[in-house]
């Protein structure tokens, strides 16, 4: 009887576990920031969490507890009892409220939800602040890629969203110069050429005055996929921060350089194949950084993907 009880209590503990896991994996429909980092991911979650809260406190200001003095002096002991346990489970959401880590599906890559922050925003504080104080404030994480949007990675569910997506940047009469950065985890879903051309597209009937730039754009168009969920992002200074690398962008000017010239060394031929690899700085593999595309859409001919 108690071997049955011990094989019984093992199968719904292991049920229960699964489920959970699943309710903390990357889906569709999240927003947060894509950290990546060279081995040790549990030491990557806890730089991101104090980095992130950091510059929330500083840009937002500080969570508000939800915790309340208890002003009912004649509550009889069943009732304050209630009262504390739901105090105690609104302060637990309301602490998971701007930040919480679920499972991005790939080695070496976090992903933290963010509520009621601007990701874009925040990430782009950062950077902008390690930047210009050349502060190193972080020991595995590499780059920290804001994600506003995702969608099913596959070609109709990603031309669906990224056709309202970008509106927001791309749309007449707004224009901009532009470069589109594409890589893919653990997923064959996706061809990158075949993206590329794609957002190439809806990005030149929005407004066929949209230009690529692949020495200083604008605007950067980031695409990870991720398994069967694609992560998008349109990004400032993606250059300028050195590809949203906070190893890179703490360096002294005399370390690094990020001149017009270096941006053209990056982009490679269009005699390279598509599938060719490289290593970057940041200790990622990489496919070759540049393609060249015939794109019919009015926004040149040229479009790359720099990853």
């Amino acid at each position: 009887m108690s071997e049955t009880r011990k094989r019984s209590r093992k199968r719904f503990g292991g049920h229960a576990h699964k489920k959970h896991r699943g309710a903390r994996e990357l889906q569709v429909g999240a927003q947060g920031v894509l950290v990546t980092c060279n081995m040790n991911e549990r030491k990557c979650t806890s730089e991101a969490f104090s980095l992130l809260n950091e510059y929330a406190d500083a840009l937002y200001g500080p969570e508000q507890d939800s915790l309340s003095e208890d002003e009912e002096d004649d509550e009889d002991a069943e009732a304050a009892l209630k009262k504390e346990v739901s105090q105690i489970q609104s302060s637990m959401k309301t602490h998971q409220q701007r930040f919480s880590a679920v499972d991005s599906g790939a080695h070496n890559v976090v992903f933290i939800r963010t509520h009621g922050v601007d990701p874009e925003q925040l990430v782009h504080h950062i950077l902008s602040d390690l930047y210009q104080t050349k502060k190193k404030k972080s020991r595995v994480i590499l780059r920290m890629l804001p994600v506003s949007g995702t969608c099913k990675a596959f070609p109709e569910d990603m031309e669906k969203f990224l056709s309202v997506f970008l509106e927001r940047w791309f749309r007449a009469p707004l224009r901009a110069t532009y470069q589109i950065c594409f890589k893919a985890r653990n997923s064959s879903h996706s061809k990158r050429e075949e993206v590329i051309k794609a957002v190439a597209g809806l990005v030149g009937k929005l407004n066929p005055l949209n230009k690529v730039d692949l020495t200083n754009p604008e605007l950067s168009i980031i695409i990870e996929i991720i398994k069967t969920v694609c992560c998008v992002s349109v990004l400032k200074d993606y250059t300028l921060f050195r590809k949203y690398n906070l190893q890179e962008v703490a360096k002294e000017p005399d370390n690094q350089n990020t001149g017009p010239q270096e941006a053209a060394n990056q982009s490679t031929g269009p005699q390279e194949a598509a599938n060719q690899t490289q290593e970057h700085g940041d200790g990622e593999k990489a496919d070759a950084s540049a393609e060249s595309h015939n794109v019919s859409a009015g926004n040149g001919t040229k479009e790359a993907e720099l990853e």
